[in-house]
């Protein structure tokens, strides 16, 4: 499956915005990548296991929530970081 990541979680993939994961579910696709580039889920999901609230995931371009979602192989899952400062 093909995993688009926003610019702040580049240093994870060495510069790598676009990389490939496997999983059933969003969760497994974040665990997946988290075994590949160690740290990087943790970016996007918090200690009780939520996605952070800085971080939209979209399945196909459609809003998701759930890292329980279900997922098949030939999905996209988009990570978007909203920018923040003052």
């Amino acid at each position: 499956m093909k995993v688009l990541l926003p610019s702040p979680l580049e240093s994870y993939t060495a510069g790598r915005r676009e990389v490939a994961a496997q999983g059933a579910t969003v969760d497994a696709v974040l665990r997946d990548l988290d075994a590949r580039y160690p740290g990087i889920r943790f970016r996007m999901v918090d200690e009780q296991g939520a996605v952070r609230p800085h971080i939209r995931l979209f399945v196909n371009r459609a809003p998701e929530r759930s890292l329980g979602a279900a997922l098949a192989a030939g999905d996209e899952l988009l990570v978007v970081a909203a920018l923040s400062g003052g």
